[in-house]
């Protein structure tokens, strides 16, 4: 029975809390998304772009960055890596300087080895660099030397090359051009004995040559033999060496000059004469140790390896 002298109250009446259903889990409120960058419930945050990862050490990109970003702001920095780029460069361009200029000169020394039949040695001049030289196909200036053992069939005899203006074209016809080509030959006294020994049968003398001796002053050089001697004067003839007799002398034998000279000649001529590219003797002089030659060319065109093997593979 309600009590008529009750007071109204000011609160609303609340709802019923409502009953979870029989049988059923009770329902979780649904979640929304995590903003971006906020961490995800359940989950360790992650770091961050510029933040430590579970180690301590900041990520390795973010690390590198910054260590650019530090070298660069530094003048002293940009200047060591400056000088240090330009070193790898220029240790990089004298490498390639060193490689082809050893190429080139094995190249150049085996050719001279193959047409005097001795070792040789070549180099090039350091100025202007060989790598421009290369490219160029324009070779300024090469130095080679052989071992003084034999020039062909000429014991004991050396020869020093200056070449200058040589250069690669490959045409019908030859290699390449030289602009000109000087050779001082030295031939000592006893590469002589020894080459006419092996090469000539001399009437009276034959290949008992005992001796040979110079006389700088008369410009002759004199054959010595068991039982004769030959006086003869080099001079140039025909582009070569010949040994002009001069005198003869012999025990109790007489022969003329002219039946030697030829043999003398033909010898000369073998040892001396039908170099490649038209190389030619200029002068001759007799010294205390043998004799000394001069021989050159110029504007000679360099044959193909068909032509000489000994110039094939430039």
């Amino acid at each position: 029975m309600t009590d008529p002298w009750a007071r109204p109250t000011d609160q609303a009446p609340q709802a019923p809390s409502p009953q979870p259903q029989q049988g059923l889990p009770p329902q979780e409120p649904p979640q929304t998304p995590p903003a971006a960058g906020q961490p995800i419930p359940g989950q360790p945050p992650q770091p961050g772009p510029s933040e430590p990862d579970a180690s301590g050490r900041p990520p390795k990109g973010s690390s590198l960055v910054a260590k650019v970003k530090n070298l660069l702001s530094d003048p002293l920095s940009v200047v060591l890596v400056v000088v240090i780029v330009l070193a790898l460069v220029i240790a990089g361009v004298l490498g390639g300087e060193l490689y082809a200029r050893n190429r080139a000169d094995t190249i150049v020394a085996r050719i001279v080895s193959c047409v005097v039949e001795d070792d040789a040695k070549a180099s090039f001049d350091p100025l202007p660099p060989f790598l421009l030289q290369h490219m160029s196909g324009h070779y300024t200036n090469i130095n080679i030397e052989t071992a003084g053992n034999q020039i062909r069939e000429a014991k004991g005899m050396k020869v020093a090359l200056d070449i200058r203006d040589v250069r690669l074209e490959d045409t019908p016809t030859s290699t390449g051009s030289v602009g000109s080509l000087n050779a001082d030959i030295t031939w000592s006294t006893e590469g002589i004995r020894q080459t006419v020994a092996d090469m000539v049968q001399l009437p009276f003398i034959g290949s008992a040559i005992s001796d040979v001796t110079t006389n700088p002053s008369a410009g002759t050089i004199e054959l010595k033999g068991l039982i004769g001697t030959i006086t003869a004067r080099p001079r140039v003839v025909n582009q070569g060496i010949s040994l002009q007799i001069t005198e003869l002398s012999a025990i109790g034998l007489s022969w003329p000059r002219e039946t030697l000279q030829p043999i003398l000649d033909s010898f000369t001529a073998q040892l001396t004469e039908n170099y490649p590219m038209g190389i030619h003797a200029d002068s001759v002089q007799v010294t205390d140790s043998g004799v000394v030659a001069r021989f050159s060319t110029q504007n000679a065109a360099m044959p193909k390896g068909e032509e000489d093997p000994c110039f094939a593979g430039i």
